[in-house]
């Protein structure tokens, strides 16, 4: 049982210094360098005397200084903002009108943009040495451990809150309930501006387990991916299915190239049937379990170990059962046949999100006599002897390979362009109820298609687009129409575009 986070990673470095925390690509780091560098870290944080309670933003990919630097800002007594450096230079700019952060981490070169009120601070101007930290300043309790943003409607992304107390929950959870092998070594694939990366990140550190790194630069280029994959030595993969559904065509991703693959955690996205069935035939001997859990509350908080009875027993997988601490219920009324929104209620929740009290109060509550928050999560499932199923999205978000997005936010950008009239973004989904593709629909402006081709039309859109959207947040298909349905209210009708595109 794990009672501080920080602590406990201490202890590790302190009794076991020279023992591997970090493999980039073969460059190792040891727990101690972790400790000293996030020393380092938490000592010139300490000197800035920053509010208390003041976020800081941490701008780079996924080498060591960036967990030395996260460690480092909650040493120092503050919650930390991951924001992957492959994300466009406008997030920085929109994270800090939310967050009010005034410092950031440039673990990574920033982007050529306005940072008036933002001190940066370089690894380079972090001195190496030996420094006391005292543990009053560290992040505790109810106090943010780190802040992750999602898209928002708005155009403006959500800060979702997690505590210290919200961590431990999880991480407790998944070193018990896992089956875990002793020390650990994760494969850490997911960017840590993504909250999957906990799953990795976490119970790897207090366990004196290892963290193995296939940086994005990597994921992202398949002959690269290919290359490197074979060569890296791990026992735990995390990661979305789609990712694992890619590395299907790597013909050496079987048990016999990687005999040290024990165990496959899955989250961000419906895992199918078809892949658990290939996995399985692919690493006959490994556990593969199956987890859900909005951003809210912290990871997942349901699991569910996929097994030969599983898969000849459902069509469409389970997503598991609670955590022990955890409670899960259907609110009905948002859906019918004992389906309904999936509410979670447990330590593991949010208290809100950073800034925003009108999107707090819509998403979390708390129960009369309850002892914890309690998250709407916008998912449709329903439960069947405390085993639940998810069914998909009740509003318009969803999730694009393990990534959340609201195509509101999508169709806001899109209806800014010079050449709209209006548009929406449709997901399309595949066989297996997964969206393989995002469509946009657009009705163009008087005159456009008869001064411009649709390819100089849609790369236009595109360009735009990539000014305030994520890379995987971009369409991938543009499709002009001469009309789009419209729904009572006079505005275009998203559910019959979603529908028309799928059919």
């Amino acid at each position: 049982m794990i009672n501080d986070v920080i602590k406990k990673i201490d202890k590790i470095a302190t009794i076991e210094p020279n023992r591997i925390a970090y493999d980039y690509l073969s460059k190792t780091n040891t727990y101690g360098d972790l400790k000293r560098r996030s020393d380092a870290w938490a000592h010139k944080i300490i000197s800035l005397n920053l509010p208390t309670d003041s976020p800081i933003m941490v701008w780079g990919g996924q080498d060591f200084e960036m967990i030395a630097s996260f460690l480092g800002c909650v040493k120092a007594g503050h919650a930390y903002i991951p924001i992957a450096s492959y994300s466009n230079a406008e997030r920085i700019a929109m994270i800090q009108e939310v967050a009010k952060a005034k410092v950031i981490l440039a673990i990574d070169a920033l982007p050529e943009i306005n940072l008036t009120g933002l001190q940066v601070i370089k690894p380079s101007e972090v001195m190496d040495g030996t420094f006391e930290i005292d543990s009053q300043n560290f992040v505790a309790g109810d106090a943010n451990f780190y802040i992750i943003f999602t898209s928002g409607t708005s155009g403006l992304p959500k800060g979702v809150q997690i505590s210290h107390n919200n961590l431990l929950s999880f991480i407790n959870w998944e070193m018990t309930d896992f089956a875990l092998p002793d020390y650990p070594s994760f494969l850490s694939q997911a960017p840590y501006s993504f909250d999957l990366s906990v799953m990795s990140l976490y119970p790897a550190l207090v366990s004196g387990g290892k963290l193995v790194v296939l940086p994005h630069d990597v994921t992202e280029n398949f002959s690269q991916l290919f290359l490197t994959l074979p060569k890296l030595k791990f026992n735990v993969w995390v990661s979305t299915p789609s990712f694992a559904q890619m590395c299907f065509l790597d013909k050496t991703f079987d048990e016999k190239h990687h005999p040290e693959m024990t165990h496959f955690l899955f989250c961000g996205e419906e895992l199918p049937h078809g892949e658990a069935l290939m996995l399985k035939q692919k690493f006959p001997h490994a556990k593969i379990f199956n987890t859900y859990g909005p951003t809210e509350t912290t990871v997942a908080v349901t699991q569910v170990e996929i097994t030969d009875e599983i898969l000849n027993k459902y069509d469409r997988l389970p997503i598991g059962r609670a955590k022990a601490d955890t409670k899960i219920t259907i609110d009905e009324t948002k859906g019918d046949h004992n389906q309904g929104e999936i509410i979670i209620e447990g330590p593991s929740t949010s208290k809100g999100y950073m800034n925003n009290s009108e999107k707090t109060a819509k998403a979390f509550f708390k129960k009369p006599g309850a002892k914890y928050i309690s998250h709407r999560s916008g998912d449709e499932g329903f439960l069947d002897n405390g085993m639940l199923f998810y069914r998909g999205r009740i509003d318009f978000q969803i999730k694009f390979n393990g990534y959340r997005i609201e195509l509101e936010e999508i169709n806001h950008y899109i209806g800014k362009n010079e050449f709209v009239d209006y548009g929406v973004v449709a997901p399309k989904y595949g066989k297996d109820h997964t969206v393989k593709q995002l469509v946009a629909e657009i009705k163009l402006k008087d005159g456009i298609k008869e001064r411009y081709s649709e390819a100089e039309i849609t790369k236009a859109i595109r360009a735009d687009l990539a000014k305030n959207l994520m890379p995987y947040m971009i369409p991938q298909r543009f499709v002009y129409r001469e009309t789009l349905p419209i729904s009572q209210n006079g505005k275009v009708d998203i559910k019959a575009v979603i529908k028309e595109v799928n059919e």
